[in-house]
């Protein structure tokens, strides 16, 4: 079983998707028990990806390479099925009791959704629905985006966890949702010595809450500090701007040629024979 002191190491990580080029090549982190990291980078950078390793969602080479908990994060599937290791990412789904992986815009009220959950600690879900502002008798495929996310996000915290990892769920909420959930978050890590890592583009209030940054650029890891020895901080004194100014310098950077890859000369582009290829007869939709 894992350990409480374990947080999370990655050592010499290489990965890509079948067919592609690589996201990592010998990528290295570590982030200590307790820590609230935010995990920086423009869009692109590999933070989902790295966020779905670390949960165990895509397998690396190696038991060791990836570690979380003192346990490797995809061959050791104790840790999530314990609950030790939670993500919580953009999928409107999930698994509920013995009902099997439920789409939670379904014709479903929030208390089915939330108390459907298994041996979940009855003070925790109390205090989480009052904290997300959740009306029980919400039909969740009649409730607005930010409504649904505060279900998602409750079911996705019922049960304590040692480690969170966190894509962009703040992104429908409120302002005051947002902070009262940053704060929940807070009071975990110190309370608890959980340990979260954070992927967001949403800086708000993020300079006393978190205690690490780590900043990825084309899947390097360029910058893992504190966040009290960041000197741009300490001059800026808001986080927006100091990591604006890390994204807009990655703008007059050369970017990266795919291994193999050499554009014709001719003026064609390699996607004209594409049958994705944009025309005035087609539309696309986000």
């Amino acid at each position: 079983m894992a350990e409480s002191g374990g947080g999370i190491e990655v050592t010499s990580m290489q990965f890509a998707y079948d067919g592609r080029q690589p996201i990592f090549a010998r990528f290295s982190l570590e982030i200590s028990p307790g820590s609230r990291c935010l995990l920086i980078g423009a869009n692109g950078s590999g933070k989902t990806t790295l966020l779905r390793i670390l949960a165990g969602k895509h397998m690396v080479g190696g038991r060791d390479v990836v570690r979380v908990l003192n346990c490797s994060a995809f061959h050791d599937t104790h840790l999530v099925c314990s609950g030790d290791l939670a993500y919580l990412g953009e999928s409107w789904s999930k698994t509920v009791g013995s009902t099997g992986d439920v789409p939670l815009q379904g014709d479903f009220s929030a208390e089915h959704m939330i108390f459907g959950v298994e041996g979940a600690d009855p003070l925790r879900r109390e205090k989480l629905i009052d904290l997300l502002d959740i009306n029980l008798q919400w039909r969740m495929h009649k409730v607005s985006d930010g409504q649904r996310r505060r279900v998602q996000i409750c079911i996705g915290l019922l049960h304590p966890y040692k480690v969170l990892l966190l894509d962009e769920v703040t992104v429908d909420l409120d302002v005051v949702t947002r902070m009262d959930l940053l704060d929940f978050f807070k009071e975990e890590c110190e309370q608890r010595g959980a340990t979260i890592v954070y992927a967001t583009h949403i800086f708000d209030g993020l300079e006393a809450w978190a205690t690490d940054l780590a900043y990825i650029q084309e899947g390097e890891l360029r910058r893992l500090a504190k966040v009290a020895d960041i000197q741009e901080l300490k001059v800026a004194k808001n986080l927006l701007s100091v990591v604006e100014s890390w994204l807009r310098s990655e703008t007059k950077l050369p970017k990266k040629e795919p291994i193999g890859f050499h554009a014709k000369s001719t003026g064609s582009s390699p996607f004209d024979a594409s049958p994705f290829r944009s025309s005035r007869h087609m539309a696309y939709y986000r």
